[in-house]
């Protein structure tokens, strides 16, 4: 890494709150003003070290960066690599490691992504506390809205990070709190020396899951339209009502994934002439050949699990809100919102004033 390049590392205070959304937005802000962006994950969070690996590659292909501007994880967080540190059968130096890790990286800014959570890694050194004091980062910390009491996290993530803490992003808020964050939170935080650079809106967009990462975590057997699966799925709504019922139901429903048993025809055939985007049979019952042609007709797709109800609720259930942001559709979003939203004039201030 060239003494003019500014780094920054990106964290968060949990699990799926819009990290790697933020870098996107940040990467297209940066490329807009003309500089170049490089990117790292020191420490690969996912439990299947090829699937944090894909995470990387797809930052990669996302942000358009060569192979000397990315740099992948230097282990992954898993069971296998706690145990052997646990059995203190890892004899790696991750500090020293580190220290090279952006050795010969290009660009104007790096963006480092953190773990999932700010102690996640410490068992390593890794963590994001630990890797801004290692590499001497500036942390923008994101975090999703959950109520006010946000600001509690924020201020002991502030004694965490000290000085290291550039400032927070807060995302993912509702309508009816806008106000209460630009009134309240926001003065609040940066008479605390916490500046907040983004305060962004909740998106039913970002929130939703393509039907084909639904049928994936399904592992569900596509009966029709293959060819659909992009569609993007905001809500999930369970057809076990009469079907007078579910008519009313579904009508106040958009863009909805609709589970119901594989025999129940009548709930089908109403889900589908409202806004479906598709339609998951339990049970592993073939449906009607009336219900798969009027699918084909409407280009709704419709998944079969052999799954009950229940449980196929709970797996889609987990995947809202925790979908990656790698749909165009999202990506695009994500970059008008920050576009919106995020103060980079003042990002960027701020980075040149602690860089000096």
């Amino acid at each position: 890494m060239s003494l003019s390049t500014m780094s920054l590392l990106i964290g968060s205070i949990e699990p799926y709150s819009g990290k790697s959304g933020t870098i996107v937005g940040l990467a297209h802000q940066f490329k807009q003003k003309g500089l170049s962006v490089s990117y790292g994950k020191p420490v690969g969070t996912s439990f299947q070290s090829d699937l944090a690996e894909d995470d990387v590659q797809f930052m990669q292909q996302l942000l358009g960066l060569s192979d000397s501007h990315v740099r992948s994880p230097l282990f992954y967080l898993n069971p296998e690599t706690v145990e052997k540190s646990l059995y203190e059968k890892d004899v790696r130096d991750y500090t020293v490691e580190l220290k090279n890790y952006l050795n010969s990286i290009e660009g104007d800014i790096c963006i480092l992504e953190g773990a999932g959570s700010l102690s996640e890694g410490t068992l390593f050194n890794l963590s994001v506390p630990q890797i801004a004091e290692i590499l001497d980062l500036q942390v923008l910390l994101v975090t999703r809205y959950t109520s006010p009491l946000i600001v509690d996290s924020l201020l002991k993530a502030k004694l965490e990070l000290g000085d290291h803490l550039l400032g927070a992003i807060i995302n993912d808020i509702p309508l009816d709190a806008v106000e209460d964050c630009q009134t309240l939170l926001k003065p609040f935080l940066e008479k605390h020396n916490i500046p907040v650079l983004g305060l962004l809106p909740r998106s039913s967009l970002l929130r939703s899951v393509s039907v084909r990462e639904i049928a994936k975590q399904l592992k569900a057997e596509i009966l029709c339209r293959p060819d659909r699966l992009d569609l993007m799925v905001e809500s999930l709504t369970i057809g076990a009502m009469n079907v007078n019922a579910a008519i009313e139901y579904f009508r106040k429903g958009q863009n909805m994934a609709v589970i119901t048993g594989g025999d129940r025809t009548d709930v089908q055939l109403a889900a589908l002439e409202t806004s479906t985007s598709c339609l998951i049979l339990t049970g592993h019952i073939a449906p009607n050949p009336l219900i798969l042609s009027r699918a084909e007709y409407l280009e709704v797709p419709i998944l079969s699990v052999d799954l009950d109800t229940l449980t196929a609720v709970e797996i889609v259930d987990q995947a809202f809100g925790k979908a990656r942001i790698q749909e165009p559709i999202k990506v695009e979003c994500m970059q008008q919102l920050m576009n919106t939203y995020f103060d980079l004039e003042r990002l960027l201030n701020l980075l040149s004033f602690h860089k000096l």
